[in-house]
């Protein structure tokens, strides 16, 4: 009896675990310190990155030409 008691007591303990803060749409997770497999953008507070999967974050599309300006085109 009193070994299951331990083992429920133990159980208990290991069930409390922190939950985990969720970022980026959920796909990501709040951590001191990413996974070399993650990269991270935004910041969760001032403690944490939010790690996400680069298949998750969205690619930033090329420009054509970086040299146009307003002051280059021709006045109509």
């Amino acid at each position: 009896m009193k070994l299951l008691l331990l083992v429920f007591t133990v159980t208990l303990l290991l069930a409390q675990v922190t939950p985990v803060m969720k970022c980026w749409g959920k796909s990501g997770r709040c951590r001191t310190m990413c996974k070399e497999s993650e990269v991270y953008y935004i910041l969760c507070n001032t403690e944490a990155k939010c790690c996400v999967d680069p298949k998750y974050v969205p690619v930033k599309p090329k420009l054509s030409n970086t040299n146009t300006s307003l002051e280059s085109t021709p006045a109509v």
